[in-house]
């Protein structure tokens, strides 16, 4: 049997803490989520490697890295609400279930969503309500959002999950613009949301999240 335990030891030192990443609730939340238990069994061995995990139709668990640089430039708190966008199997959201008041996690795929719920229950993770429906709209009832992340990219983001968002809250999303990618956060004043690039990554562009197309004859 693997042992998980100090693969996730070594994630941390080698992938996390190098990357300027010293908050300790993510440094702790992330060495106490299995993130095996979260990962498709075929792939359970790279579990903790440096690189996005694929989960199918065009999904994807995202490295270590890039998720823990997303949450210390998000600085999540203790008293926030979160809006977990794209949860996918859940390891995010169990992660950030540590950190922060609350997660509200959005899965439209409901294989992800069911894998997402065994995971949960497995760890004894009770502090994430699993909202199912379209990752474009977030889920309007427990809104507005002190944080809002997504697990995978955008070309644009969404109206809807802006609108979710608390005025001062903050936004943290993989912008992708050809085969290059940059995780922006964006922090909301009044209606709009105003956005910096923080940190070079890459995932594949989520369903609905694709720039509006131009149409010619």
């Amino acid at each position: 049997m693997p042992d998980f335990a100090a693969r996730r030891t070594m994630m941390v030192d080698t992938q996390v803490r190098p990357s300027d990443v010293t908050k300790f609730p993510i440094i702790d939340a992330m060495l106490a989520i299995p993130r095996e238990r979260f990962t498709p069994d075929r792939l359970v061995e790279a579990a903790y490697m440096g690189n996005n995990i694929e989960l199918g139709a065009n999904r994807v668990l995202l490295e270590p890295r890039t998720l823990a640089k997303m949450l210390d430039g998000l600085n999540v708190s203790d008293t926030d609400l979160v809006l977990d966008v794209a949860c996918g199997t859940g390891y995010s959201s169990a992660v950030l279930s540590r950190i922060a008041q609350g997660v509200i996690a959005v899965e439209e795929d409901d294989t992800l969503a069911d894998d997402a719920e065994a995971a949960l229950a497995a760890i004894g993770c009770d502090a994430v309500v699993l909202h199912r429906g379209p990752l474009t709209q977030g889920a309007t009832e427990y809104a507005p959002y002190d944080v809002v992340i997504v697990q995978g990219a955008a070309e644009e983001f969404p109206d809807a999950l802006a609108a979710q968002l608390a005025d001062g809250g903050r936004v943290a999303c993989v912008f992708m613009e050809g085969a290059l990618g940059v995780v922006r956060i964006g922090v909301k004043r009044g209606d709009r949301v105003a956005w910096r690039d923080a940190f070079n990554a890459s995932a594949p562009v989520l369903p609905g999240f694709e720039k509006a197309r131009a149409f010619s004859l």
